[in-house]
């Protein structure tokens, strides 16, 4: 790295990937080792580092047929087409995943078998298993394996440097503006090519309200992933792709934590989601996937609005309604901010997190809920429970656990925004695209920043598509320089 370079730069590289997580770190080593000098920026310190990879489930989906993949791909756009050359890169560039982090020294293994989330799908089959670092799922894993892989090369990686805007020089990206812990501005030369690796537009409010038309959610993973990537790909004169496609999960929004708690009822289906007036809402029971639920023949995105979760005492006695940190992923606030859940609910209880009372009235008044409307509601489905049937919502039999023992518990739950995929639009080099289609020369996008997904995915899938494109990003950026 050179510093005080020419023209008033403070430091000159040939690449600078810019985020610290599977894509920053894949475009890193990529680069180098296509024989580029590298520079990645991170925007958070020590410790809070990494993006939404620290509390992915770590795992790539096991690509063994290409051809299947790239199927399995089209059949998961859902009418919103994926460009071909974009397709044909991904299958192939998938199917090399495994054989490129054992050649980084990593070991790697079959995690677990992984069935397709959409087996009446075509290409479905291409889903047999997951790999994992170690052939383990969820933690820290894969992101410490891939930083120990840029730091053993050398690569200088600079924390708590956010980079915010592109340098242009007579219409010709040259290098990047960065802030620093201190508040100082830096000047960064890139002579071959500028990787936007920054991760989601989730944590910004603004940004989710106007492309997802969600109005209050929390988040799930890192509270870096502000749409810093997109603004200055757009300022620099980005198309953008499929900015409306993400996914949501229900979840409950605790005082002081920068992220939510998934409230998944591992151990009790003893529970239903309500609207604020009352009734319910949904089948609480449909199995979400990675990105949409099937619902009545269809794929949709769910939940999108806030609600509240009812349960009683049977349920909350069964085990926590929050899935530990022994499970595939956690969110930010248990992974990062150490948060544990209590075994039976008691603590987020007795924090106020949830609502407690020792009768159906009592509760609705503590939920601002017309309390007649409130029992009716808890009949009308334990009267399900019993005929063994949902008249409302057609959830499963085996579901159908009623709430019969006081006391009742109930929580706001407003949408967790596990992440966004939509970005700048790139093509099959991972080169930034402008509205016309033409490369944005010397510009790159990987990971969540801009992913290839459309609309749906199966399991493996985000980790799979970083790692894929933030090699492809670096080593293009690395060798078909300006």
């Amino acid at each position: 790295m050179s510093e005080s370079g020419s023209r008033g730069w403070d430091v000159e590289t040939d690449v600078v990937v810019v985020g610290f997580g599977a894509a920053g770190c894949s475009a890193a080593i990529a680069a180098h080792d296509a024989g580029a000098q590298v520079l990645v920026l991170e925007k958070m310190a020590a410790g809070r580092e990494g993006g939404s990879t620290r509390v992915s489930g770590a795992v790539w989906f096991d690509n063994r047929a290409p051809e299947r993949a790239a199927t399995y791909l089209r059949s998961l756009s859902a009418g919103r087409p994926i460009p071909e050359p974009v397709v044909q890169a991904w299958a192939r560039e998938t199917a090399r995943n495994t054989e490129w982090m054992q050649s980084l020294g990593i070991t790697v293994g079959l995690a677990v078998p992984a069935p397709p989330e959409y087996p009446e799908l075509e290409g479905s089959d291409v889903m047999t298993g997951w790999i994992g670092v170690d052939g383990t799922m969820g933690g820290g894993l894969l992101w410490a394996a891939l930083a120990e892989a840029v730091r053993s090369r050398g690569i200088e990686v600079r924390l708590q440097t956010p980079a915010r805007e592109l340098v242009v020089d007579d219409g010709v990206i040259t290098g990047v503006l960065a802030a620093t812990a201190d508040e100082t501005g830096l000047r960064i030369r890139a002579r071959r090519g500028i990787v936007l690796a920054t991760g989601g537009f989730e944590a910004d409010p603004a940004m989710v309200r106007d492309h997802l038309g969600l109005t209050d959610p929390v988040i799930w993973g890192s509270p870096a992933a502000t749409g810093d990537g997109h603004r200055m790909a757009l300022k620099a004169g980005a198309d953008l792709w499929h900015m409306a496609n993400m996914m949501t999960l229900p979840g409950l929004r605790a005082p002081g934590y920068e992220a939510g708690f998934y409230t998944a009822f591992p151990y009790s289906k003893g529970y239903i989601y309500l609207g604020r007036d009352g009734r319910r809402c949904c089948n609480e029971t449909v199995a979400l996937r990675h990105g949409h639920a099937r619902i009545h023949g269809s794929y949709q995105l769910f939940p999108t609005e806030p609600m509240v979760i009812l349960f009683d005492e049977s349920a909350r006695r069964a085990g926590p309604i929050v899935p530990g940190r022994d499970v595939l992923a956690v969110s930010w606030a248990q992974q990062i901010e150490g948060y544990d859940w209590s075994p039976d609910n008691s603590a987020e209880i007795d924090k106020g997190w949830i609502h407690r009372a020792d009768a159906l009235p009592e509760l609705a008044a503590l939920l601002d809920m017309d309390p007649n409307t409130l029992q009716h509601t808890v009949d009308r489905y334990n009267a399900a429970c019993a005929a063994g049937a949902d008249d409302q919502f057609s959830r499963h039999p085996r579901t159908l656990v009623p709430l019969t023992e006081p006391p009742y518990y109930a929580f706001p739950s407003a949408p967790i925004l596990a992440w966004s995929n939509g970005g700048p639009r790139r093509n099959e080099n991972a080169q930034v695209l402008d509205p016309s289609g033409e490369v944005i020369p010397a510009l790159y996008a990987a990971g969540n920043l801009s992913s290839t997904y459309s609309w749906s995915k199966d399991g493996g899938f985000h980790i799979a598509d970083a790692l894929a494109f933030g090699r492809t990003a670096g080593h293009h950026a690395a060798t078909h320089h300006p």
